[in-house]
């Protein structure tokens, strides 16, 4: 079977560890986005943002996903929350060869793992809890038409990732 599957939804509802967790069941290689961003500019995301801008970040971030997507090698990989909906990239996802599955988790789930992580996260490191939970809420909005162009969707809440892989498993083997 020819597949690669990407994992994709908003920050903090798991997809790297998922990604891991899943490509090693797969015995698979998993890629995470955000580090081939790092490991190719040789700086940090939040590096990236700030010394560059966003705009910058999408751009690289656009690249090196194409690129990706074009290896001839199945493979699991977590995006970024945004990477679906910059430069088009959710076309990208229409490939017979590419199952995207959305991870989807309820506001209350992001906003309680986010708070306590906000540092390590460039959109939301200065916003107070107030500020994040409408911060998150209103990307989920904004975001939402590109998740669920996905081509399956796993809701997170209360599931281990045990649970979560094996879902994504059952659609795998479809």
């Amino acid at each position: 079977m020819n597949n690669k599957i990407v994992l994709l939804g908003y920050m903090g509802v798991g997809k790297t560890t998922t990604g891991k967790s899943l490509a090693k069941k797969m015995n698979l290689v998993h890629f995470d986005l955000d580090n081939l961003i790092e490991k190719q500019e040789k700086e940090t995301i939040n590096q990236l943002f700030y010394k560059k801008g966003e705009l910058y970040f999408r751009k690289i971030e656009h690249q090196l996903f194409q690129e990706l997507l074009k290896n001839k090698d199945n493979f699991v990989l977590s995006v970024g929350g945004g990477t679906p909906c910059y430069y088009n990239n959710h076309l990208l996802l229409e490939d017979e060869n590419i199952i995207s599955v959305y991870l989807e988790a309820s506001l209350q789930m992001i906003y309680d793992r986010l708070v306590e992580e906000r540092q390590q996260r460039p959109f939301v490191k200065d916003l107070n809890p107030i500020e994040l939970k409408e911060f998150i809420g209103k990307h989920l909005f904004e975001r939402s038409f590109y998740y669920q162009k996905a081509n399956y969707k796993v809701k997170v809440d209360g599931k281990n990732v045990t649970e979560i892989c094996n879902e994504i498993l059952e659609f795998y083997s479809k």
